[in-house]
């Protein structure tokens, strides 16, 4: 209780700039359920496959893929090579769902955060400048709206940044690897083709 207490009281002492933030604070709610159902996906859809594919998920990244490559005998290799590039364009589309809000939290954030700042030393100026005694617990008060402010924007936006390059980094992984899984597939076809004495992707 004490926590929320003085979490409540931050809040107040934050003044109007703690609006955007509690704003942007709401899409850190909706970035963590991206990262939520990003590592979800990750890991039911885009791991790496076992022994066998048959046992993957339907929606699972790389039996699609290894369905899309291997297709009737006969078909043109550049055909397979091309429905392989689409489902690796698509995936990697599906895959990235959301990491936009990721990056705009990452760049509003502290920007948000340095407005706060600027808000609380403005406040803490007028205050120095005005008739009379200077009240201590007002400039103080100008001095902890600043930093509570830029210290709720570099926090949402260390998060959202950190999410964002884990989950980049996975996604160009995936994509390598996707790329390794579809030219071995490719390969076995044209090697099937050779054997069977007719070049690979002839297609007549």
């Amino acid at each position: 209780m004490q926590d929320w207490a003085g979490i409540t009281a931050a809040v107040q002492v934050g003044g109007w700039v703690v609006y955007p933030l509690t704003l942007l604070a709401v899409l850190a709610v909706l970035a963590i359920a991206i990262v939520i159902d990003r590592a979800y996906m990750f890991v039911r859809f885009a791991s790496q496959p076992g022994a066998g594919l048959d046992t993957l998920p339907a929606q699972h990244v790389f039996r699609r893929l290894d369905e899309t490559v291997m297709v009737q005998a006969g078909t043109p290799l550049w055909l397979v090579e091309a429905r392989a590039q689409s489902l690796a364009t698509r995936i990697e589309r599906d895959m990235s769902r959301g990491f936009w809000v990721l990056e705009t939290i990452v760049t509003a954030a502290p920007l948000l955060g340095l407005l706060g700042t600027i808000v609380g030393m403005m406040h803490s100026f007028q205050l120095f400048g005005g008739n009379g005694l200077v009240n201590p617990g007002g400039v103080t008060g100008g001095v902890a709206q600043s930093l509570v402010a830029t210290a709720i924007g570099l926090v949402v936006a260390l998060f959202s940044l950190f999410a964002f390059n884990y989950f980049s980094r996975r996604l160009e992984r995936l994509i390598d690897d996707l790329e390794v899984h579809a030219n071995g597939r490719l390969n076995e076809i044209r090697l099937k083709g050779e054997s069977a004495g007719k070049p690979a992707g002839d297609g007549r």
